[in-house]
């Protein structure tokens, strides 16, 4: 009788065998993590079987690679990160043909990969679920012939048994996950609703997708249908640069797909060399897999919610699932939004209209207590009868006085008769006369002001058919602008260069101060009435700027601004 077969060998055998599998199968009830179940399935299989070196490998299902989960610290450091292929070495070829593999001399093996140097023997069983492998456990020995059949055996039945506990325990894993995006959805939906700034929403969105899916990233992408771009509005990231804020064209665009198809598009690894160029994904190495969500309102797509992992990542119907609900409730909080933010605007607006009616009925009545002293003022003037000779400069002082007294009757004028300017009173002027007399108006509130003011006069005239009075009046109110944004003094520069606008000839006067610029807050509604950077300021300046310059078939805007100064750009039309 052979030792293998003498009752006191099997009854041994049979004893570990039961013992370790009872050990194996009491994990489920005793631990909920499945990462310390693989801990202590490779601690276990080392105790058994006196093993100088072991690991449990599970196959990556976006990959289909073998990565190391557990090992023992000397198998560890001799391991490569980015996993080991189907098919290669014993682990590999044990996966692929779904066969547990013993090697007692690795020498006399062609299929083993030298990992560990000191390794001698070795063995290995596919972890299963019916025809699904999961992983894979793998002994070392340091001792030629250090396992037999019999502990091959014993390893697959132990294989079989892990599969078991590990089904549960993701099973269980799974359904916790799930319950807490759960949660996490309706906390969100809770807080989407309350959310009026676009600022917060877009804030509140994309923490909650992250928190859902357990991104690295996620960012929100405005969608302008009419101009075919995107814009990114918001990241959500400890270590993302957020993509260009200006608007991108969708062709050039990788979420292009999620709007023209307005359905989820997922993505496998956007570091793929076919992705590199595209202008909307955050420049992160780390960033791998991408879903990316069109938020929908009626039919129209208002943004697109795109959530980035840091591994590859295949996602399930239940996290797509997850991520359009979310992306629902956030295409109905967006639009409220919206609506209360046109809502509100309309509410400022209805107040500037009372307040303009208000003003308009004040500024009558003071128009018409103006007109009969103005009347006096004028009559005195022109019975002086002062002629100075032409070299002196009060000769040019008292025509500037009849002109602004002229000026004056007419804005009374224009004020009694609901501020309507008659055509007539426009004619032909050299753009630099005008320049050039009003500088003389504000020669003196530049000298106080410590500004210095340089206007070399175009070597051609450029002649506008125009309101003198009124554009003075444009002028005067940008060059005191200026002057106020200076406190300690500085430097204004008007120039005027020849342009084109919808195929026309125009002029281009170009005001340029080194103030301190236009605060962020208002640069985009300078000239909207009653706005104003000013504690002491009216906010109509600009506005009344801006009618003055369309009357006159023009316009005025904004060229540049910063902290370094600002530069505002008159366009008129050339006779």
């Amino acid at each position: 009788m052979s030792a293998s077969t003498c009752p006191e060998h099997v009854e041994r055998v049979d004893s570990r065998r039961l013992i370790a599998l009872h050990r194996i199968a009491a994990l489920a009830t005793h631990l909920d993590d499945p990462h310390a179940a693989l801990t202590a399935i490779l601690h276990l299989v080392v105790d058994t079987f006196h093993a100088d070196a072991a690991s449990v490998a599970l196959v990556d299902p976006d990959t289909s690679h073998l990565r190391t989960e557990v090992a023992t610290d000397n198998l560890r450091a001799a391991m490569a990160d980015d996993g080991l292929r189907l098919g290669h070495g014993i682990t590999g070829w044990c996966v692929l043909n779904r066969r547990p593999l013993l090697v007692p001399d690795v020498a006399t093996e062609p299929r083993y990969i030298a990992v560990r140097p000191a390794a001698r023997c070795e063995m290995a069983a596919p972890i299963m679920e019916g025809e699904q492998i999961i992983g894979i456990i793998d002994l070392e020995s340091d001792r030629t012939g250090g396992f037999v059949h019999d502990d091959l055996a014993l390893l697959e039945q132990l294989a079989a048994e892990s599969a078991l506990v590990l089904q549960r325990l993701w099973q269980l894993s799974r359904l916790k996950d799930k319950a807490r995006q759960l949660e996490s959805l309706i906390t969100a939906g809770q807080s989407l609703v309350t959310k009026l700034e676009q600022y917060e929403l877009f804030d509140t969105l994309t923490h909650a997708a992250g928190d859902l899916l357990r991104a690295r990233t996620c960012a929100l992408y405005l969608h302008d249908a009419a101009a075919r771009t995107l814009r990114c509005a918001f990241v959500a990231s400890a270590g993302t640069a957020a993509p260009p804020s200006d608007p991108l064209p969708l062709d050039n665009c990788l979420l292009a797909a999620a709007i023209n198809t307005r359905r989820q598009v997922a993505y496998l690894d956007v570091q793929a060399p076919e992705y590199a160029e595209l202008a909307d994904l955050p420049r992160d190495p780390a960033l791998r897999s991408l879903l990316a969500t069109p938020l929908l309102f009626e039919g129209e797509v208002l943004c697109v919610l795109a959530v980035f992992t840091d591994r590859l990542r295949r996602f399930d119907n239940d996290e797509k699932r997850l991520c359009s609900t979310l992306a629902s409730l956030g295409a109905v909080a967006l639009e409220n939004a919206r609506l209360y933010s046109r809502v509100f605007q309309s509410e400022d607006t209805l107040r500037k209209n009372e307040r303009l009616t208000t003003l308009g009925l004040l500024a009558a009545e003071i128009a018409h207590e103006i007109r009969n002293p103005l009347t006096v003022l004028k009559l005195l003037h022109g019975g002086l009868g002062l002629d100075f000779a032409t070299d002196d400069p009060r000769r040019t002082d008292m025509r500037v006085i009849g002109e602004k007294l002229d000026q004056l009757e007419s804005i009374v004028t224009r004020v009694l008769g609901f501020a309507k300017a008659p055509t007539s009173l426009h004619s032909r002027w050299a753009l630099a006369d005008i320049v050039e007399d009003t500088l003389v108006l504000v020669r003196l509130k530049l000298a106080q002001s410590k500004v210095t003011l340089r206007f070399d006069p175009p070597a051609h005239p450029f002649v506008v058919e125009a309101h003198k009075g009124q554009l003075q009046q444009v002028l005067l109110n940008l060059l005191i602008n200026s002057t106020q944004a200076m406190p300690d003094g500085g430097n204004i520069a008007i120039t005027a260069t020849p342009g084109e606008r919808d195929g026309a000839r125009v002029v281009w006067l170009d005001l340029a101060d080194n103030g301190t610029g236009i605060p962020e807050k208002i640069r985009d509604r300078v000239f909207d009435s009653f706005l104003s950077g000013r504690p002491d300021g009216t906010g109509l300046g600009l506005a009344i700027a801006k009618r003055i310059l369309l009357s006159h078939h023009g316009d005025i805007h904004v060229l540049t601004t910063s902290p370094a100064g600002t530069t505002m750009r008159l366009t008129l039309p050339l006779v």
